[in-house]
């Protein structure tokens, strides 16, 4: 019996949202998921000062709880990895998939040129949409964290 394919994606997961879910999902539908979870340094380096962050400890027990719920409905495997660098787990080891939004694409395809440049097999880039929210606009962290919206698109400012 052939193994499920292995599915790689990375985020800060701050706060986890219906877009972050959707992912997921897709994930786990596909195979075994390795998530690159933003070190406290990558995920504060790439968001404005003024965007507050939780520790990276908060932040991974909060994914885990949700993975459970994935693994178990789609009986796959997964790991969370710590993210030093936005391409620091793809560009090593073996992956057949890696998820990513429309926003993140560019990274994919710079982590398959390292890949290429480092003799490793490309990895299959597959893009998810964003969510939008009630408002048609994307469901984000920081529409989120800004009290636009909640974590399921519901438009909370008049």
């Amino acid at each position: 019996m052939n193994s499920p394919p292995k599915i790689i994606l990375g985020g800060t997961f701050d706060p986890i949202h219906d877009g972050h879910k959707s992912l997921l999902e897709t994930a786990f539908k596909m195979g075994n998921v390795t998530i690159g979870l933003t070190s406290d340094h990558l995920a504060s380096s790439t968001r404005p000062a003024n965007r507050p962050i939780r520790p990276f400890s908060n932040r991974k027990q909060k994914l885990e709880s949700e993975l459970i719920f994935y693994s178990n409905v789609h009986s796959r495997k997964f790991e969370i990895v710590e993210l030093i660098t936005p391409t620091s787990i793809a560009d090593e080891g073996e992956y057949d998939v890696i998820l990513v939004s429309p926003e993140t694409e560019p990274t994919a395809h710079l982590i398959n040129q390292i890949r290429n440049e480092n003799d490793l097999k490309s990895i299959k880039v597959v893009v998810i949409p964003f969510v939008l929210s009630k408002d048609e606009g994307i469901i984000s962290s920081t529409r989120i964290l800004s009290g636009e919206i909640d974590a399921n698109g519901n438009i909370l400012l008049p």
